[in-house]
């Protein structure tokens, strides 16, 4: 081995960061597969049960940002180990909760630190390595997150169904008291980067891409109106439950990263516009395949398995490819004031997580299960509407 191939090869402190972001992720949705089991433990109605989700995004949304002012100036090592611990200590809380209401103020307090979680695992990262490896390192600890779509979040499934719902919130606990012990071995501790303050021009400059903003919101709720609910969705479709439920949400984690992977191309080929419209078309089309699937759809067995299999990696496929394509807007349309801009996405994200998770409740609520995939196609339309009406055309060789 050359010693320039040594040099382009990544710290293990880089991997060890994206195992800090590989727990915060799973313990995100960690519970999804066992929704069922969990409002049936706590005596309410599932589409209550999911708003456990939707106070966990919407803390992260509104109080995010705020953390990360506050934490800005201390070292990033210690912020990520007060996470973690924070995670390790409130996830054990769930775990005993025997209240809706006191685990409702839990996860909500989990949403606000866990946000701080990503970006200062990817400032540290930036940080350990030289400026033509920070690419790279970025691109790894942001994938911890992506992994735990594919291994942790059906992880929990599988441990739900062996030991019981509560078990769930045990395993988020473990993964992040794993994550604490790997974050020891990280030697380097250096300041996260002071929060931004941006002048007048460059808030107005941000304001401008309220368009894309709202696309963000849209397309994480259309996903989330239906995928918070997706133990009963799978449990009305297939009749699997349980364990079960983790395969097919391993095979969402794979569509994701096919999915980054399609999006990453098609902005940096200068086709986002498009792309970004195609996306959103096919989750519109898994969102009508789901709907039929839950009223009779293909012949019971491996038939159903499989098209059920195929819509679920196509939806996490369209929805992360469109990821990418977002950011490259937002980095060619706001070269002066990206950490902001990207920053206001990122809530744009949790909020629309959030709504999803509230709109797919309250539909089910009043309307049953099979009326989830109704409001993830409706609003996945309304997502390329504004898309396509209000996000103007890129300027040359932007997506």
């Amino acid at each position: 081995m050359t010693a320039s191939q040594t040099r382009r090869r990544l710290p293990l402190q880089v991997y060890l960061l994206a195992l800090v972001t590989f727990a915060l992720g799973s313990g995100t949705f960690i519970f999804a597969g066992q929704l069922e089991q969990l409002a049936a433990g706590l005596g309410i109605q599932v589409g209550t049960a999911g708003q456990l989700q939707t106070v966990y995004v919407l803390s992260a949304a509104l109080c995010g940002p705020v953390v990360i002012s506050l934490v800005a100036r201390r070292p990033a090592k210690v912020v990520l180990a007060s996470v973690l611990g924070l995670a390790l200590v409130l996830n054990l809380a769930c775990w005993i909760s025997r209240g809706f209401g006191s685990m409702m103020m839990f996860r909500a307090v989990l949403g606000a630190t866990a946000a701080v979680g990503g970006p200062t695992a990817a400032a540290l990262a930036a940080a350990l390595v030289p400026p033509e490896q920070r690419g790279s390192a970025l691109a790894t600890v942001i994938g911890g997150m992506t992994f735990a779509f594919i291994a942790g979040i059906p992880a929990g499934s599988v441990v739900g169904d062996l030991y019981g719902w509560r078990a769930t919130f045990a395993l988020a606990a473990g993964l992040a008291g794993v994550a604490l012990v790997g974050l020891s071995l990280v030697k380097a501790d250096v300041a996260a980067p002071s929060a931004p303050e941006p002048g007048a021009s460059s808030l107005k400059t941000v304001l401008t891409l309220y368009p894309v903003f709202a696309t963000t919101i849209l397309m994480f709720a259309a996903s989330m109106a239906s995928s918070t609910y997706v133990g009963p969705i799978l449990r009305l479709q297939t009749g699997i439950t349980g364990a079960g439920v983790g395969v097919f949400q391993a095979l969402g984690g794979i569509g994701s990263l096919i999915g980054l992977a399609i999006g990453a191309r098609v902005a940096n080929a200068g086709h986002g516009r498009a792309g970004a419209a195609i996306a959103l078309g096919v989750t519109c089309l898994v969102a009508l395949v789901s709907f039929t699937e839950l009223h009779g759809g293909a012949p019971p067995g491996a038939p159903t398995y499989i098209v059920i299999g195929l819509a679920g990696l196509a939806g996490s496929g369209a929805l992360f490819a469109i990821i990418p394509i977002i950011q490259a807007r937002i980095v060619s349309a706001a070269p002066h004031a990206t950490p902001l801009a990207l920053s206001f996405n990122a809530s744009s994200t949790s909020l629309g997580q959030g709504m999803g998770a509230a709109i797919g409740g309250a539909v089910i609520g009043r309307f049953g299960v099979p009326s989830a995939p109704i409001a993830t196609g409706v609003i996945a339309l309304l997502a390329m509407s504004v898309w396509l009406l209000l996000v103007g055309p890129p300027r040359t060789g932007a997506a």
